[in-house]
C-alpha cells in the first residue's frame, strides 16, 4: 500500500483520504507506527482530510507498537478537530 501511494504522487494522482487511509492500514498491519504517524503529517500538509478510519488506524499502530502516549495522543487530536 505505501508503495502503491508513492507511485500514484509521482505520476501526479490526486491523493485522497481514503488512499492515505489503505496505507495507514498497511502501517497498523505491519506494525509500522512511526511511519502511520508520519502519513498523519503528510496528510495534513497537503490538506487531505483525516477521517475517523485514519485517526484509528493509527492510533492501532502506536498502541500495537507499545506507543500509548501518542494513541491517546492522537484520540485527543481526533476530539479536538471535531472528527466523529
Amino acid at each position: 500500500a505505501l508503495g502503491l501511494l508513492v507511485e500514484m504522487a509521482s505520476v501526479h494522482v490526486d491523493l485522497s483520504t481514503i488512499a492515505y487511509s489503505a496505507a495507514v492500514s498497511a502501517c497498523e498491519k505491519d506494525g509500522q507506527w512511526a511511519t502511520a504517524l508520519a502519513l498523519l503529517v503528510e496528510m495534513a500538509f497537503v490538506s487531505v482530510e483525516l477521517d475517523t478510519i485514519t485517526y484509528n488506524a493509527a492510533a492501532s499502530a502506536c498502541e500495537k507498537g507499545g506507543q500509548w502516549a501518542k494513541a491517546l495522543g492522537l484520540l485527543v487530536q481526533m476530539a479536538l478537530a471535531s472528527v466523529e
